[in-house]
């Protein structure tokens, strides 16, 4: 990976590097001011031979003897025989063993100097230890360096500087130990992403949905708090806040969506659309029911069935009833002018799910469901197909080998590439044509969609009915509807004039 693609890393999984900064950095913080400080003292000794000679030879000659000498005192220094009579002329509650690892000695590079530190969480006491060492390392080395029968060693030990009582503590070094938590929490942090970048299958750019896909990209639809609350974009109940109505953003990707679709196949325009997804919660009844009110308001004459048998959600996205429509058309005990149910001022009729069958696969492939398609796309110029995911059941590719095509939807950060890939390859498989996918849930900001809107007023939608227009028929209704339907032979109604 390039600078370019770390940073591209580190752009897009920010919260994850900060979290991380800042568990590193916080532990190293605590640690930091939990920690017992450490004061160090220091003092210094001067190595010389007793007898160098007049001569500068002679001289010469000593100060290289007291260099090679004065390499192995440093490992002297923190043995018994100069620790133990410290702690007891102290009267030190520790063991030799345990004053050795507080003491250093360093012999710098071409000296005869012997520099002796001490290390304790007391500062009086470090000055004190430290000098105490100086001065018992003095008697041994004379001990040590005077041969049998001489009156004076060869060589002695002379404290040159005493060690001083530290004012301010070696450890912890606040600013050290922040510095390198955070500069460790950062490489943490883009390591973490990195490998999580590496390991994330979802798709996440609109390059990998195309090439998975192996179909058109219809629509990138932005991401959007309030779709929860409101799925339909065109809902004239969203309030305009700063000159721009909420959803505005969405609507416009449902319009690109029915533009991209009118230039699909020119010459033989899909009239009937299997709306569908890889997987659950990717946000295919929400692109059904916007493609579909899009649809409306370009014009077309359009049906939206709640061909989802198993989790059905248009006609409460909608605000329908549901409790007849699909499924009572298929078994023969109504028909489609008893239940299907027109939305607002649109030319948009909505024929909801009805009871949940035990058999949804077998409904939605049976002859009955061919010429109810029949019957729809004589009414309408479009008919829109809500079906439930194609991976876990086979009712969507059923669908869509009767219908001209599919639109997949695609959840942006939700969908897996074998998801996807297997999912076109679902379709392809059983004969089905891939229209397109549409890119949903897309992260975007504000100013990608900020151009000022005006929107005109209409009528609030009314909880569980239909938006303006005629009321919703309640599942009484239509049975009652049926019954005299069949008491008095009548079969259908006049075919509605198609709009071009």
């Amino acid at each position: 990976m390039s600078l370019r693609d770390y940073l591209s890393v580190g752009r897009k999984r920010w919260r994850l590097v900060t979290v991380c900064v800042l568990m590193v950095l916080g532990a190293a913080a605590v640690a930091t001011f939990t920690s017992t400080p450490i004061y160090q003292a220091e003092a210094q000794l001067f190595i010389s031979a007793s007898n160098q000679g007049n001569d500068l030879a002679g001289a010469a000659q000593g100060g290289l003897f007291t260099q090679q000498r004065v390499k192995s005192y440093a490992d002297i220094v923190a043995t018994p025989p100069v620790t133990q009579p410290v702690i007891d002329k102290l009267k030190l509650n520790m063991t030799s063993e345990q004053l050795a690892e507080q003491i250093t000695a360093i012999n710098p590079l071409d000296t005869v100097l012997l520099q002796v530190r001490v290390r304790d969480p007391d500062a009086h006491r470090a000055s004190q230890i430290a000098n105490a060492i100086a001065t018992q390392f003095t008697v041994i080395l004379a001990d040590l360096e005077t041969p049998v029968g001489a009156k004076s060693p060869l060589i002695k030990a002379t404290v040159v500087k005493s060690a001083t009582t530290p004012v301010a503590p070696v450890t912890p070094r606040i600013g050290l130990n922040l510095i390198l938590g955070l500069l460790a929490g950062l490489a943490i942090g883009i390591a973490v992403a990195v490998m999580r970048e590496i390991l994330d299958t979802t798709l996440k750019t609109t390059a990998d949905v195309k090439f998975y896909g192996g179909a058109p990209l219809l629509a990138s639809v932005p991401e959007d708090g309030a779709a929860g609350d409101e799925p339909l974009a065109q809902d004239s109940s969203q309030q305009v806040k700063g000159g721009q109505a909420k959803g505005m953003g969405r609507a416009e990707a449902y319009r690109q969506v029915r533009t991209n679709l009118q230039f699909l196949n020119v010459d033989r325009p899909a009239q009937t659309v299997v709306v569908t997804s890889s997987i659950a919660d990717e946000g295919k009844t929400t692109t059904a029911c916007n493609l579909a009110l899009a649809l409306a308001e370009g014009g077309a004459e359009v049906v939206l069935v709640e061909g989802d048998l198993r989790r059905p959600r248009v006609a409460t996205y909608m605000g329908l009833e549901g409790a007849a429509g699909l499924t009572n058309v298929l078994l023969g005990q109504a028909s489609v002018d008893d239940v299907l149910q027109p939305w607002s001022v649109l030319s948009l009729s909505v024929l909801a799910s009805g009871p949940l069958p035990p058999n949804p696969s077998e409904l939605l492939g049976s002859a009955n469901m061919a010429d109810l398609l029949k019957q729809l796309t004589d009414r309408a110029d479009i008919v829109i197909i809500d079906a439930p995911p194609i991976l876990p059941v086979t009712d969507a590719a059923v669908v869509a080998v009767r219908c001209d095509g599919a639109i997949m939807v695609v959840r942006h950060g939700h969908t897996r590439r074998d998801h996807l890939l297997a999912a076109a390859d679902a379709i392809e498989q059983v004969g089905a044509r891939l229209l397109g996918t549409v890119f949903n849930r897309v992260p975007q900001t504000q100013d990608a969609y900020a151009y000022t809107y005006q929107t005109l007023d209409k009528p609030a939608r009314k909880h569980g009915g239909a938006r303006g227009g005629r009321p919703s028929p309640s599942s009484e209704d239509i049975a009652t509807r049926a019954a005299s339907r069949a008491a008095t032979g009548q079969a259908g109604t006049t075919k509605r004039s198609r709009r071009r």
